[in-house]
C-alpha cells in the first residue's frame, strides 16, 4: 500500500477540518447546515485531487470519526447523506468524462444529480418521518418538505460547483505547489 507523504497529510488535514466542523455544527446551530456542507465539500476535493477511492476512504473515515466526537449523531445522518450525494456526483462526472460520445452529457449530468438526491431524500422523507418529525404529517407538509427539498439541492449543488471552481482552484495550488 504506497500512499505518497503529501497525500496522507492532505488529506489528514482534510479530514481533521471536516469533522471540526462536523463538531461545530452540534455546537452552533444557527450555522448547522453551513458546517456540514463544507465537510462535505472536503470529500469533494479529495475526490478530484486524487481519486474516488481515496474519496470513499476518506468519507468513511470521517463518518467514523464525526459519529465518534460528535455530540449531534443526527447531524452526522445528514453528513452522510451529504457527503454520500458528492461521491455520487463526483462518480457520474468520471463516468461521462469516460464516455465523451454520449449525447447532452451536461442534460444527463444535471438529471443524474436529481435522480441521485431523489433517490436518497424521498426514501428518508417518506420512511423515517417518525425520525424528524413529532406526530402526524398531512400530505401537504410532506409536499412541502419534498419540494423545499429540491430547492435545497439546488442551493447545495451550486454551493458545491461555486466551491470546488471558484475556492478551491485559488487555494489548490497553496496546498499542492499547483494551481
Amino acid at each position: 500500500m504506497l500512499v505518497s507523504g503529501k497525500k496522507m497529510a492532505v488529506s489528514g488535514l482534510l479530514m481533521a477540518l471536516s469533522v471540526v466542523m462536523i463538531i461545530l455544527s452540534g455546537v452552533l446551530d444557527f450555522n448547522t447546515l453551513f458546517f456540514l456542507a463544507a465537510a462535505a465539500f472536503c470529500v469533494g476535493i479529495i475526490v478530484r485531487e486524487y481519486d474516488l477511492k481515496t474519496g470513499i476512504i476518506f468519507f468513511g473515515g470521517t463518518l467514523l470519526l464525526g459519529f465518534l466526537l460528535a455530540p449531534q449523531k443526527l447531524y452526522c445522518i445528514t453528513f452522510a447523506m451529504m457527503g454520500a450525494y458528492v461521491l455520487f456526483v463526483e462518480g457520474l462526472w468520471r463516468f461521462l468524462g469516460k464516455h465523451q460520445n454520449m449525447k447532452k452529457p451536461k442534460l444527463v449530468f444535471a438529471a443524474g444529480k436529481f435522480v441521485i438526491f431523489n433517490i436518497m431524500y424521498v426514501p428518508a422523507l417518506f420512511l423515517f418521518p417518525k425520525l424528524l418529525f413529532a406526530g402526524e404529517i398531512s400530505d401537504k407538509v410532506l409536499l412541502f418538505f419534498l419540494l423545499g427539498g429540491q430547492i435545497a439541492l439546488f442551493l447545495f449543488d451550486k454551493a458545491y460547483e461555486y466551491f470546488l471552481i471558484r475556492m478551491w482552484g485559488n487555494w489548490r495550488g497553496k496546498f499542492f505547489g499547483r494551481g
